[in-house]
């Protein structure tokens, strides 16, 4: 996988599962699990800004998730989503669970749903139309940085994925594609909170905790979700699938092939 990347990566045997990254991330933040997961699975990363291209709230998302299977003739995939992946991912499981077999989510929460985790400050700047990629003209490497090495980030995740990711962002247009996400999270929050008044959540659902968002993400779907498991993974920060890739993988597969779950034990690191 190179610094470029495809609208969607597609790799591997077996069934089907789908990942799904951040912001602000590209298919590249997969590229230490994907080895181990294409050995048993077919993986299909896509480019979130490329699914975002009829909308960045979840319901298009999620929407688009649809028609990705559908355009590679997949009837049903698990999904796995991180960060701003996680609320299409949510819908998509929540509204075609014909379509999603299972569905793991990390490091990421549902708006319009209570919450025990806080905002931070840059929700709120990257939400201003406008604002943030005027301000950030110029200046993408210091600012992504900041977020591809800062105090969100235990572990290194590489000079190639800062490098991936921060090109991909480079760029007025770049810029204000992900900065969409969190500008459309008002209406992603009013389509969830639709969705639940009637649905329930009926694909087993694996919760992970990292370093940041943590617990956030179980608590919330506690009250919504039929068949719920939670794990962790200690030692890392928000990039779980860069900053411990083994433990992640190790949790991920045995949920992913299992009719049954019981989440591994780790030790993190003396």
């Amino acid at each position: 996988m190179g610094s470029r990347e495809p609208d969607v990566l597609v790799t591997g045997r077996g069934t089907a599962v789908v990942l799904l990254h951040g912001w602000p991330h590209t298919p590249y933040l997969w590229h230490r699990v994907i080895p181990a997961l294409s050995t048993d699975h077919l993986v299909i990363a896509p480019s979130l800004r490329n699914l975002s291209e009829g909308g960045a709230d979840a319901g298009a998302l999620a929407s688009n998730l649809i028609q990705l299977l559908d355009n590679l003739d997949i009837t049903r995939a698990a999904v796995v989503a991180i960060d701003a992946g996680v609320p299409a991912a949510f819908l998509a499981a929540l509204q075609h669970p014909d379509r999603v077999s299972r569905l793991v989510l990390m490091e990421g929460v549902l708006p319009g749903v209570e919450s025990t985790f806080s905002p931070p400050w840059w929700f709120g700047f990257h939400a201003v139309p406008g604002l943030a990629e005027s301000v950030l003209l110029g200046h993408e490497a210091e600012y992504l940085d900041w977020f591809l090495s800062g105090p969100s980030v235990r572990q290194d995740i590489g000079a190639d994925t800062r490098e991936n990711f921060i090109a991909a962002y480079t760029g007025r247009e770049a810029l204000r594609a992900g900065f969409e996400y969190y500008r459309a999270m008002g209406t992603s929050g009013a389509q969830i909170q639709e969705a639940v008044a009637t649905s329930r959540l009926t694909v087993p659902t694996l919760a992970i905790s990292g370093g940041i968002v943590g617990d956030a993400i179980h608590a919330q779907l506690v009250p919504y979700a039929d068949d719920l498991a939670r794990a962790s993974v200690p030692d890392c920060g928000h990039l779980v699938p860069l900053e411990q890739p083994v433990a992640l993988t190790a949790t991920i597969t045995p949920f992913l092939a299992a009719p049954s779950f019981r989440a591994p034990s780790f030790r993190a690191p003396v």
